[in-house]
């Protein structure tokens, strides 16, 4: 068993992944540890990472200057990644050369601060955001749409669970420890993408037509401007809302995530019946409270586990949300690491936009200013939602967080069996029904206790009987009443 497995095996119990299964799935496996180790030396170094603040620290050097090259870089990166990525091998060429640049420019941190440090931070934050748009190809090969959503939530509860303990020892020991050991999940990051086997994967894109390509186009665009305005919040939290707590270092150096990785091991393993896009709603309310709770509340221990309990929460709901949304829209693509890139760089542009209002605010301490910007976000986004979930259901006939096609509930047997050929038989009944509100093969034979063999057996009759060759167009026909 290699090192890259060895660790897996620890990483997927936190999922609640069975060994076997994740041995057996390798090229999935292998892939989201890649991105784990990457994005764990993004959030503990050059992206607002307590590894890097400490290092400016230590050297009594202005730390803003640092951090804006870093994120502006890490936005350049995201945005032109794909661009240059036209392949699944040239996706693992740039993903491993991403790793290896990010490891050599980390190397002058180890000296005192010269020009290299900001060469090498805009050269590090710039290559891994090449390589963080180059995984959308691996995310599109190695797992299937339905389970899209729960690998999303294991790359970032991964990456986060790294970005700890790397916050952790850099802040208890030393920041050059913390840094040795940034170096070191580079490393294993290289050695999964070295070993990973690439050549039968398949990028075939479903939508041919210039409607679809349009319909993709606009809902990338909408999902974009919803995720830039969105994550202001986030930048006005690193540079307001933390600095106010920096005197608990005891504390948010290690709770600070927290919340936000519980919210995903929740909507992880959250029931098919209960819908997502009610999170959406939760998430806002909760990002809502966190800034009211920062505008009143004080700056004990207390007051910040309300306000980071609250507000990062909120994050985690918000970030699976666009990235399994991602995730569903690669397959409408022939170059997923360019729709993966940019749905990835609006996030870096909100928070570049709100670090620089937070920065702003900060210096003249604009405490209730800041909660009123954050409250307009959320306004701005509530009207956004509408327009972009219409929009993402013309390609994503069902998803855990789109709330349209409800119908299919109200759908009544005798509406199926008029529209399909052949009669259903009341097992195909029941297959249909849940088809129609969503679930994937693997719920529905829970549900009915059966395989998903049979499942699979099932559905392909019922695309017999309703003359269709896929379960897109089988959704079209009942729920949008196309023709046959």
């Amino acid at each position: 068993m290699s090192a890259c497995q060895c660790f897996a095996c620890v990483l997927f119990r936190w999922g609640g992944l069975p060994l076997k299964r994740a041995l057996i799935h390798d090229g999935r496996m292998q892939s989201i540890l890649a991105f784990s180790f990457l994005s764990g030396y993004i959030l503990s170094f050059v992206f607002e990472g307590q590894i890097l603040y400490s290092l400016l620290e230590l050297h009594n050097v202005t730390a803003s200057g640092y951090i804006m090259l870093a994120i502006a870089a890490q936005f350049l990166g995201l945005f032109t990644g794909g661009m240059y990525t036209k392949s699944a091998e040239q996706a693992r060429i740039v993903m491993f050369f991403g790793l290896g640049i990010s490891l050599i420019t980390s190397v002058p941190f180890f000296f005192a601060p010269s020009l290299l440090w900001g060469i090498g931070l805009a050269a590090g934050a710039y290559s891994s955001g090449a390589a963080l748009a180059a995984w959308g190809y691996f995310l599109k090969a190695f797992t299937p749409r339905q389970e899209r959503l729960r690998t999303c939530a294991d790359v970032l509860i991964g990456s986060n669970i790294i970005m700890i303990a790397l916050n952790l020892l850099s802040t208890k020991l030393s920041p050059f420890l913390g840094l040795a050991l940034v170096v070191l999940s580079l490393l294993l990051g290289m050695a999964c993408i070295w070993t990973l086997n690439v050549q039968p994967l398949s990028q075939e894109s479903e939508a041919g037509t210039s409607r679809a390509q349009d319909n993709l186009r606009k809902g990338v665009l909408l999902l974009c401007l919803f995720v830039a305005v969105l994550t202001i919040n986030s930048g006005l939290m690193y540079h307001v809302i933390n600095p106010a707590f920096a005197h608990l270092g005891e504390l948010t150096v290690w709770y600070w995530s927290v919340p936000y990785i519980a919210a995903l091991l929740v909507l992880r393993k959250l029931p098919a019946r209960i819908k997502h896009s009610r999170m959406l709603y939760a998430g806002m309310a909760g990002i809502v409270l966190a800034f009211l709770g920062f505008m009143f509340l004080g700056r004990d221990a207390l007051s910040y586990l309300v306000v980071d309990t609250l507000l990062l929460a909120a994050c985690g709901v918000f970030d699976l949300f666009w990235w399994s949304i991602l995730g569903g829209l690669l397959d409408f693509t022939e170059n997923p690491g360019l729709i993966f890139g940019i749905g990835l760089s609006a996030n870096v542009l909100g928070v570049l936009a709100g670090g620089i209002i937070g920065l702003w605010a900060a210096q003249h301490r604009l405490t209730a200013e800041v909660t009123v910007l954050g409250l307009t976000v959320i306004c701005t986004t509530l009207g956004i939602l509408p327009l972009l979930n219409h929009r993402l259901v013309l390609l994503l006939k069902t998803h855990a967080y789109l709330t349209a096609y409800t119908r299919a509930g109200e759908v009544t047997h005798a509406e199926y069996q008029a529209k399909a050929l052949d009669p259903l038989t009341a097992r195909e009944q029941e297959v249909l029904e849940m088809i129609l509100t969503g679930k994937s093969n693997r719920e529905i034979a829970a549900a009915l206790n059966i395989t998903e063999n049979t499942v699979k057996t099932h559905a392909k009759s019922i695309y017999s009987k309703y003359d269709v060759r896929s379960r897109a167009r089988l959704i079209s026909i009942l729920l949008r009443g196309e023709d046959l």
